[in-house]
């Protein structure tokens, strides 16, 4: 048996900043008698059992704001609690559990389908009723309780429908909602985007913005997104093939100026299914990542150029990554203008089937020795075998992990023994950006995959750690909009994580407001906690 309290007491089932006119019940206070389990607040992202990794990801708004108690994922232990008046405890029953519960002729059955926990099944809420005093409360098999109500709240019953939370397998790790400390605290940020249609810069960019990178040179941000240009009378998906590379700049990473074109491409759509020189290989070009070369003294540019198919899923084939040269010499070259150089690394013999029709989708160069160097690179939609080829892939963004003595190259990229990486997560990696905290830790800031579009992701950015850049941590989710107006419905990806001092870090990412066109561009201020990493690195 396995069934969970839940503090509250009774449409929609609520989402991130989604509004709904039904109110919260009014929690009663009790106390705990002879525990000292800690509580925790019923909202999305809630870390609902002690030992465990599952979390809200949805739940009824009757629920929000209640305070729950965060028993161990499964105990026999009694629990007893002191009432100041009558009540309701709220029981969340598992669905594929026998629970007594259900049988209980005092158990009122509130809300069908009402709350969704990660990597569990839809959960039912039962009202239980209580007398002023101390009661003991049989919690074998119990998950959590989650709150006590007052005895008098009017309960209407109805099918929150809440989805079934074994959607969201595997479990994930929320900051901030686990046992352990978040190695960031997120201190605040701005509100609204701060590129967004409309503004300055951004005539004739119809769709947006997606990844990249932005990096900081003396005071001033240098920022290089893929701009999803677009055109004129074309449906929105298509907003992906015309691309272009900005560069924009700003002193304090929210007024930001567009200065240049950095890159432009064909939108020219392929004339055969397969990796066929015939088709223009350049009819996208994405993901540009600026990397500073002190032996060479220049900028290096790493970016994505990819074949497009018009009808084939995804459009987006066969991906090849291009380095490009500084002209201007020195730090101060950052801006350009750039000179092609050649592709680095590209779908070919030594291909893995992971790497799939999207073929070698990102690209992020970082240094592990005195001379030698690591790349993260990644790969889409993979082909169970190469009998798939071209048309039959699947579902997965994983990455993989290349090697060079140089920034130039060549490139090699590792064995089946270490690619795909999947100790980050074992099917949803995209765009990691590596840097290194001040103790040398190797932290990719990475985008975590969306809860939309028929997945089932955290929706929120990620981070994972690494002593020695090669073996990575498992990942933990931000959910900056505890502390940020959420303007965005999906979350996608952290373009930097750059210091500002006293451990304060910048990011800025892309993410989506599904009821428009436009993919804006916001930011966010996040603080190490240094106690945390050293915690954390013990455990690596």
């Amino acid at each position: 048996m396995r069934f969970i309290f839940i503090l509250v007491s009774t449409l929609g089932c609520l989402l991130g900043n989604s509004q709904n006119a039904i109110p919260s019940w009014q929690p009663a206070s009790y106390k705990m008698v002879g525990s000292h389990y800690q509580t925790f607040t019923a909202s999305q992202y809630a870390h609902v059992f002690s030992g465990s990794k599952h979390n809200v990801v949805r739940l009824a708004p009757e629920l929000k704001g209640l305070t729950g108690i965060k028993l161990p994922y499964k105990t026999d232990n009694p629990l007893k609690l002191k009432f100041n008046e009558p009540v309701k405890v709220i029981v969340g029953v598992f669905k594929d559990e026998n629970s007594n519960i259900k049988e209980d002729k005092n158990a009122q059955l509130v809300l069908q389908n009402g709350l969704t926990i990660s990597g569990l099944s839809f959960v039912d809420v039962y009202a239980m009723p209580y007398s002023k005093g101390t009661h003991v409360i049989n919690t074998s098999g119990i998950c959590t309780v989650l709150g006590v109500i007052k005895a008098n709240e009017t309960l209407n019953f109805r099918n929150a429908e809440c989805p079934d939370g074994r959607l969201w397998n595997p479990t994930f790790i929320v900051e901030g909602f686990s046992d352990e400390k978040p190695l960031f605290e997120i201190i605040g940020g701005q509100n609204s985007p701060v590129v967004d249609e409309g503004m300055p810069g951004t005539e004739g960019i119809q769709g947006g913005f997606e990844g990249g990178r932005v990096v900081k040179v003396g005071d001033r941000y240098h920022m290089f997104p893929t701009e999803r240009a677009g055109e004129v009378g074309v449906e929105a998906y298509y907003d992906r093939v015309k691309t272009k590379i900005g560069h924009w700049t700003s002193t304090d990473a929210i007024n930001w100026k567009r200065e240049s074109t950095i890159l432009q491409a064909s939108g020219t759509y392929a004339i055969t299914e397969d990796d066929n020189p015939m088709n223009d290989r350049r009819a996208a070009i994405w993901s540009y990542m600026p990397v500073f070369n002190e032996v060479a003294n220049k900028w290096y540019g790493y970016y994505l150029a990819y074949t497009v198919h018009k009808e084939i899923e995804p459009n987006h084939s066969f991906g090849r990554i291009w380095r490009c040269e500084s002209i201007v010499d020195g730090i101060e070259g950052i801006g350009g203008p750039y000179k092609d150089i050649g592709i680095i690394i590209e779908p070919g013999l030594n291909s893995k089937p992971w790497e799939g029709r999207q073929g070698v989708a990102s690209f992020f160069p970082y240094k592990v020795g005195e001379n030698e160097w690591l790349g993260f690179y990644s790969g889409a939609y993979p082909f169970k075998t190469w009998d798939d080829y071209p048309k039959k892939s699947g579902k997965g963004w994983f990455v993989g992990l290349a090697k060079s003595n140089s920034l130039e190259g060549p490139w090699k990229r590792l064995d089946a023994t270490i690619n795909p990486i999947t100790s980050m997560h074992p099917f949803f990696v995209e765009n990691p950006i590596v840097s290194q905290l001040p103790d040398g830790t190797y932290i990719a800031v990475f985008d975590g995959g969306p809860d939309g579009w028929g997945h089932h992701l955290p929706n929120m950015m990620a981070y994972s750690l690494s002593k020695d850049g090669l073996k990575w941590s498992e990942a933990r989710y931000l959910p900056i909009e505890t502390k940020v107006d959420k303007w965005w419905d999906i979350m996608r990806t952290p373009l930097c994580l750059i210091p500002e001092g006293n451990d304060i870090y910048t990011i800025v990412y892309a993410a989506i407001d599904l009821k428009r066109r436009f993919h804006p561009m916001g930011m966010v201020k996040v603080k190490l906690n240094k106690e945390a990493l050293a915690e954390r690195l013990q455990k690596l």
